[in-house]
């Protein structure tokens, strides 16, 4: 039964936040330039994964690959420990899907305008998409006696668990394995809870990150394996699977609260629907053109919206020979009831670009599909010479969107669905629609002549290595060309005010107009200009620069709206097993010091003599590990004893110095 109009818009969800890295692309915005440009970003495997040279045949031997190369992200192993209070043990053994995790979803918490403060403590949700556990599985491969007890940080359960306890969030917290269908099902469920009023926003995840060659090795065998490490969906050359890294994170608001508290809305999702093949299917394993059907009629049941009015489809597109027909069939056949023979669906596929990102695959497809719906433009699905001639194209009013394409204009919002299916014979479909554009004020009448009210920018970061790059990128954002020219300045500030955290490290500037504004971020003297420092605002600059909570509905007047900003500028390092982590003493450290920095589990760590290495995390297997390693390096032999004496601090720096001074 199709839902009324009232119905769909109370049920409505609004995409309020994004954020990913992807094979090519850190965030969003890159995404979209891989994706307009028709970029292949595939790359030969890294070595830091596995050694491919050893492992790959063109030939399905057992044991080999038959692919060198896939989709990867950039900087696997980097992360920002001291931002989230990790310690360099800590962060050292932690699944880098989880470290990715974190910083994905603080960038999508500030994409939405969302301060994790007022979040905190609330039933906010988390839903998170995912099958490996390539991490731990290495950790448990290295030997029974390699075995630790940080292994418990890295099951699959607590990269939703991550994420809640990181920032205080209490709604649900679960992580999804429906294999490729992992995220889009988090995303259904996400949208269940909102809709049911179980939760308010909610954070919703896909990650994906190959560390191990044993999938690959699988699919080699079962013939499954593209050989070249492209997905080739709807092409007459498609030869299989071809996987890929990704992490990616929306945010969801019910559309109604999202439009009440002023958020961006970049899309909203309008229905969705999950179903099983059931017994429609020969086998668990094998897909079904029924179960794709009935959950592509459910959805858009859901919706309220008529399957002939789709204007693209992000559809799952594997690239395989078999399923590739199957998918397109049921499209074809549900879409096409009623549809204008001259007004075909427009199909693509993110994977033709990255790969295939498996349990993550469908929350980047979903979030390919909000920039095309903001753009108004699909991108063109890659690797295609030829169509795939067991597709009958000439019935199905579908086409495959080859070239960068203009969505159709239809006196409404453009419509697009996103597809996911997983081995788990699970189908899963998302209808969204396009949401309200931000309105620029730049081009007010108020602002005609160029000129307009002084405004007062606040920038903070958590160092001043970070704080200098976010002022960098403010300085690019404000200049000719960047992406604020589109805003209006007072909306640029009253954003950074109002819809970030504010941290220790702060600048507070003040000017009447983006260049003003550029020269004050660029030239400390501005600050002293006695035209801008004589303002009211001085005031509350001040107060800001000095760490002092603001009131900034004096400071700003009504009608400001909520604008994209340059999101925090990670201070990353490489994190890995085996490897040491050149660490920076801090001023005045001690040798002591610095050695148990580097091992506890909180940043905030007391370092006075009487503090016990227990509470700051170094149990007693860690202890044994520190001081054998000290002491291997001075070439000195440790007692039983001495072990079990050091308890506290200044019996760790009281050893230390005895250490020292026996080796010299």
């Amino acid at each position: 039964m199709k839902s009324s109009t009232a119905e769909v818009e109370e049920r409505a969800v609004a995409v309020i936040g994004t954020a990913c890295r992807l094979p090519g692309a850190d965030d969003p915005d890159q995404l979209w330039e891989v994706l307009r440009d028709g970029l292949d970003a595939t790359s030969d495997t890294p070595a830091d994964r596995y050694d491919v040279d050893a492992l790959y045949s063109p030939r399905a031997e057992p044991g080999t690959v038959g692919a060198r190369r896939a989709g990867y992200v950039r900087g696997m192993a980097d992360f920002d420990a001291e931002f989230f209070g990790i310690s360099t043990a800590e962060a050292t053994e932690l699944d880098p899907q989880q470290r990715l995790l974190l910083m994905a979803t603080w960038e999508a918490l500030e994409d939405a305008g969302q301060l994790p403060r007022d979040l905190a403590g609330t039933r906010t949700g988390v839903f998170v998409g995912a099958a490996r556990s390539d991490f731990l599985e290495e950790q448990y491969r290295r030997g029974l006696t390699a075995v630790t007890p940080s292994a418990f940080h890295n099951y699959r359960s607590l990269l939703a668990a991550r994420l809640s306890h990181e920032f205080d969030l209490r709604g649900p917290s679960v992580v999804y394995d429906t294999a490729c269908a992992s995220s889009l099902t988090a995303v259904h469920s996400a949208v269940m809870s909102l809709r049911a009023g179980e939760t308010r926003l909610a954070v919703v995840a896909g990650v994906n990150l190959l560390l191990r060659p044993d999938e690959g090795v699988l699919m080699t065998q079962a013939g499954s394996l593209s050989s070249d490490g492209r997905v080739k969906f709807g092409s007459a050359d498609a030869d299989g699977f071809a996987p890929s890294d990704a992490v990616g994170v929306v945010v969801l608001k019910p559309l109604r609260q999202a439009i009440a508290d002023g958020d961006r809305v970049r899309a909203v999702i309008a229905g969705s629907a999950i179903g099983n093949d059931g017994q429609t299917s020969d086998s668990v394993l094998t897909p079904s053109l029924d179960g794709q059907r009935d959950v592509l009629r459910w959805a858009y049941e859901d919706a309220g919206i008529c399957p002939a009015d789709v204007d693209f489809v992000e559809a799952h597109g594997a690239g395989s020979p078999a399923l590739d027909p199957l998918e397109l069939t049921a499209l074809g056949e549900v879409l096409g009831e009623g549809r204008p023979a001259e007004r075909p669906c427009l199909v693509g596929s993110v994977k033709s670009n990255i790969g295939h990102a498996e349990a993550a695959g469908g929350i980047a497809g979903l979030i390919k599909t909000v920039l095309a719906l903001e753009h108004g433009q699909v991108p063109p699905s890659l690797n295609v010479s030829r169509l795939n001639p067991t597709v009958a194209w000439d019935r199905l009013p579908l086409a495959l969107a080859t070239r960068l394409q203009e969505l159709p204009g239809a006196g409404r919002p453009a419509i697009a669905g996103v597809s996911g299916q997983g081995s788990s014979a699970l189908n899963a479909h998302v209808v969204v629609r396009q949401g309200e554009t931000v309105t620029s004020r730049h081009a007010d009448p108020r602002h005609a002549g160029g000129d307009e009210e002084v405004c007062l920018l606040t920038l903070s970061a958590r160092s001043i290595p970070a704080l200098q790059d976010l002022v960098r990128s403010y300085v690019d954002y404000l200049s000719p060309g960047g992406r604020g020219a589109e805003f209006a300045l007072a909306d640029i500030c009253f954003s950074a005010a109002t819809r970030r955290e504010h941290h220790p490290f702060r600048v507070a500037v003040m000017a009447d107009s983006r260049e003003a504004m550029v020269r004050a971020l660029t030239d400390p003297g501005r600050l002293a200009d006695p035209e801008v420092a004589s303002l009211p605002l001085a005031a509350a600059a001040e107060q800001y620069r000095r760490g002092h909570d603001v009131r900034w509905e004096s400071v700003f007047g009504p009608d400001h709206l909520y604008v994209p900003l340059p999101t925090y500028p990670w201070q990353t390092r490489r994190y890995w097993p085996g490897e040491r982590v050149a660490e920076t003493p801090a001023a005045g450290s001690d040798l002591a010091t610095t050695v148990l920095r580097e091992h506890a589990r909180s940043t905030s760590a007391d370092y006075s003599d009487g503090s016990l290495l227990t509470d700051m995390g170094i149990d007693s297997l860690a202890r044994v590990r520190i001081i054998l390693r000290l002491a291997s390096d001075h070439g000195y032999e440790v007692e039983a004893e001495e072990l079990a004496g050091l308890r506290t601090v200044g019996d760790f720096r009281n050893w230390l110095h005895v250490l020292e001074a026996q080796a010299a």
